[in-house]
């Protein structure tokens, strides 16, 4: 009999507890998505506005920088201060902006992946694997662009199911891992 030891103990229960949070954050998307969202946003709102206060503090306390290097961290942190009470001040408003947001610019990444992916063409090493990637991702890129609201559905319902279903996996790749 072998003898478990604490590194690969360690990273058993790192993937159990790694595993099981993924399935209630995916569990919560699915559950509940709009609520989901908001907290997303708020967790991105409080990160913002530590950031400007940890900005503008820099800008204001810290010596070694320059007038234009003070000034910009000081301007930052009030941008980032800023944006974060903004978020704070209608919630779901920026819950659902962020989500079109990313959505179409995901949207748009795809689109310009795809063309630059064509104009690699001469040097792929598969031609037709190249245009394959090509057309499906110019393809879904133009779908998230338009229709960006299906998009953010499809796209946030999707990551509730891959949270779930990774999380399931972690859990038992944890619990049946070898000793």
């Amino acid at each position: 009999m072998s003898e478990v030891t604490i590194p690969q103990r360690g990273a058993r229960l790192a993937l159990v507890i790694g595993g099981v949070v993924s399935v209630l954050f995916g569990a919560a998307i699915l559950v509940w998505p709009t609520k989901a969202a908001v907290v997303v946003t708020a967790i991105i709102a409080i990160y913002a506005i530590i950031a400007g206060i940890v900005y503008a503090g820099m800008g204001l306390f810290t010596k070694g920088l320059g007038f234009g290097g003070r000034l910009g961290h000081i301007i930052l942190g009030i941008l980032y201060v800023v944006a974060g009470a903004f978020a704070f001040a209608e919630l779901q408003q920026s819950a659902a902006f962020l989500a079109l947001f990313i959505t179409l610019m995901l949207g748009v990444l795809w689109i310009v992946e795809g063309f630059a992916s064509l104009f690699t063409i001469g040097s792929a090493g598969s031609k037709l694997f190249t245009v394959l990637f090509a057309i499906v991702s110019i393809v879904a890129g133009f779908t998230l662009v338009t229709s960006p609201l299906w998009g953010a559905v499809f796209l946030w319902w999707f990551l509730g199911i891959a949270l779930v279903v990774l999380g399931v996996l972690n859990v038992f790749r944890g619990l049946f891992r070898r000793q």
